[in-house]
């Protein structure tokens, strides 16, 4: 589907990239933060659509690549964000993998969307902090690893002159308030997520209202 922003009135696509912290692991549709934010908008009457969520739960950056470049490319949004990293943590990834992939992600994005500069990058979160989180540490320091990880995003956002909304220190906060993670012990709850959009959903904003 092409963008259909051209013109007064018309509504601006938005397609959100990423894995389960995108896709909102076990949560309904209408609690997930990307969801939010288009109902926020709409609400404002800057008209904005979900064009569609590809996000999956254990998606790698090469998951990203394979699986969600497909509709990135038939879409051709007006709006992009990308929260990726964590399962390449994970799974063992070096930090210099994860760049390499990240930089041709945000290069294939540039080629894609209306506006070059309307990707938003998000902070991987602190998944270490929840009770199931130690099973993925492998004896490492997740918090400080992540830190690094997330430096690399936000070097990023700067290089190329885009937002970067860092979640991080939310998702800290899980450690001591119960409320914000899921039944499954590892990933956010609603009220968690709800938080996500009102941070994301103010550099969102700025980019419809260009279109306007």
């Amino acid at each position: 589907m092409a963008s259909i922003h051209q013109g007064f009135g018309q509504t601006t696509t938005y397609l959100p990239l990423g894995d389960s912290y995108t896709i909102c692991e076990g949560l309904a549709e209408n609690e997930r933060w990307p969801n939010l934010i288009v109902d926020y908008l709409n609400k404002e009457n800057l008209k904005i659509t979900l064009t569609e969520n590809p996000s999956r739960t254990g998606y790698t950056t090469n998951d990203l690549i394979k699986k969600e470049f497909p509709l990135l490319k038939t879409s051709k949004p007006d709006i992009v964000t990308l929260l990726i990293g964590v399962n390449d943590y994970v799974q063992g990834y070096d930090t210099n993998y994860f760049h390499k992939n990240l930089t041709l992600i945000l290069n294939e994005i540039e080629k894609y969307v209306s506006v070059k500069t309307n990707i938003i990058l998000i902070a991987i979160p602190d998944y270490s902090v929840t009770p199931q989180g130690a099973y993925y540490a492998n004896g490492r320091d997740v918090t400080a690893d992540l830190k690094i990880w997330n430096s690399i995003i936000e070097k990023e956002a700067k290089n190329r002159k885009i937002p970067y909304v860092d979640i991080f220190p939310t998702t800290q906060k899980m450690k001591e308030d119960e409320s914000l993670i899921s039944s499954d012990g590892l990933h956010p709850s609603a009220k968690e997520v709800a938080l996500w959009a009102i941070m994301i959903y103010p550099e969102l904003k700025k980019m419809v209202k260009r279109f306007k």
